[in-house]
């Protein structure tokens, strides 16, 4: 049996601010339970809903040196549909509203959490034979199983992995900060190791230290070994390039199955959704108050609403999408810049667009079974996974062709019938624009072929339970099966 411990900063169904929770609280039940022991530990947060704290069950506690004090460490565990969730707890650091705040606490709380989290492992009894890291917050880990915990028997032949989510986040502060924090030795601060452009980067030393890394898509590993997508990383990672390997996220096919959807008005499956799919629009219609026509193309964007989400080029052209025959649902908050956008031209196209400033996980569902079509024209984007909810949901993506949305998305493809959404390669509005163009254009004139696209995003399989067979790979060339 071969042990595995995720190591992350946050976690479904427990707390969640991105598509890194999904990753680690939905990927541990996908491995096959026969060969792999995988179990994952999170900080004990005071914002978690107070019913999941109140059912969590206390294995053990220990006291432990940190920046020359003795700290608490408490130690509990949750049992959520067969994988085993070990939390560590300790309210000085984990307590306030949200999991992240403050950045230079966040970088204390986590090297606290990254040193807890190993020196725990001992007092559980559980040693893996790998210990799989999420972004920066967790990126210490490699470090330390190098350094202090590596003369310990119990650690020596341990293993780790980082995955990279998003390496524009990377951890960094001022040398002697980050120094102060870990607690690593001069020796460490170098551009070899945990320096980076005179600063200290946890990061950068979670990449150099980890036995392999890993990152959500093919195309984003290949992508960040290039300045533009980098973030003054690339050197670093085209030196590791040989221990780096793209693996596409999932998606967890039992909450997003528009067979079985609570939140949406009329279930439908790849059989009948000719028919019964646009119920769940003229439903929308009615509820933002959009005028009810069938026959119009309705476009979604659910995101974030930042620069990193092309949302510069929506603002480009978004007067010129208004004068075609389309209506657009927009859901997300983020840059008031962009909130306000989205506001002034529900206000200026009231019958044709709806800005749903706020963020709501039934909405969300709504719009992803309701429109025809769902926007998603990235900058950057490690692995994106509105896409592929939009693909399960047999709404039609039209996507920039960079890092996750390369890889699921393939282009339409009229003279050969094949593809599963649209796409354009340059960041331009108007490319994009003539894009969106062709979309309903083929919506329009073509309903045969709109259905058969359909048909084929239905089809495509981006469930967990694909990627969990590349990470049994990685796990088994690691540790040497």
């Amino acid at each position: 049996m071969k042990k595995i411990l995720f190591v992350a900063s946050e976690a479904v169904p427990f707390i969640k601010t991105g598509g890194l929770a999904d990753v680690v609280g939905s990927l541990p039940k996908c491995f096959d339970k026969e060969y792999f022991d995988v179990r994952v530990m999170i900080p004990k947060y005071l914002c978690m809903k107070e019913s999941w704290r109140n059912d969590m069950e206390y294995v053990n506690h220990f006291y432990m040196d940190y920046m020359g004090q003795s700290r608490y460490v408490g130690i509990l565990q949750y049992v959520y549909e067969g994988i085993t969730f070990y939390f560590i707890d300790n309210e000085g650091y984990f307590n306030g509203p949200k999991p992240y705040g403050d950045w230079y606490c966040d970088l204390e709380k986590f090297c606290f959490f990254s040193r807890a989290a190993l020196s725990a492992l001992p007092v559980i009894g559980f040693q893996p034979d790998v210990v799989h890291c999420h972004d920066w917050q967790t990126a210490l880990i490699p470090v330390l199983l190098k350094d202090r915990f590596h003369d310990g028997e119990f650690f020596r032949s341990m293993k780790s992995v980082i995955t990279i989510h998003n390496l524009k986040f990377q951890g960094v502060w001022d040398v002697m900060t980050i120094k102060r924090l870990t607690g690593l030795p001069d020796y460490y601060f170098t551009p070899d190791k945990l320096e980076a452009y005179k600063d200290g980067n946890l990061l950068k030393g979670g990449i150099v230290y980890a036995d392999a890394i890993t990152t959500v898509s093919e195309t984003y590993a290949e992508e960040i070994k290039m300045p533009f997508y980098g973030e003054g990383l690339d050197g670093l990672m085209r030196a590791r390039a040989n221990s780096l390997r793209g693996i596409v996220n999932g998606i967890d096919y039992d909450d997003f199955n528009p067979e079985t959807d609570p939140y949406i008005v009329q279930k439908y499956n790849a059989k009948n959704f000719r028919k019964e799919k646009i119920k769940n629009k003229r439903a929308l219609q009615e509820e933002l108050g959009l005028p009810q026509d069938d026959r119009k193309f309705m476009v979604g964007i659910v995101s974030r609403l930042t620069d990193q989400k092309g949302l510069d080029l929506i603002q480009c052209v978004l007067d010129e999408m208004c004068q075609d025959d389309i209506q657009l649902v927009v859901l997300g908050t983020g840059e008031e810049r962009y909130e306000n956008m989205f506001r002034h031209y529900d206000w200026k196209y009231n019958d044709k667009v709806s800005a749903n400033i706020f963020y709501s996980e039934p909405m969300s569902h709504k719009i992803y079974a309701a429109c025809d079509a769902f926007l998603m024209p990235s900058l950057f984007e490690p692995c994106g996974l509105s896409q592929l909810m939009s693909l399960r949901y047999g709404t039609v993506p039209i996507v920039r062709e960079t890092g996750g949305l390369k890889d699921t998305v393939e282009p339409y493809n009229e003279f050969e019938s094949r593809g599963t959404g649209f796409s354009f390669q340059n960041y331009n509005a108007h490319e994009m624009l003539a894009v969106i163009r062709y979309a309903e254009r083929i919506y329009y004139d073509k309903k045969r072929e709109w259905n058969k696209i359909i048909d084929r995003a239905m089809a495509m399989d981006y469930s967990w339970n694909t990627s969990a067979v590349k990470y049994q790979e990685l796990y088994d060339w690691l540790i040497g099966y």
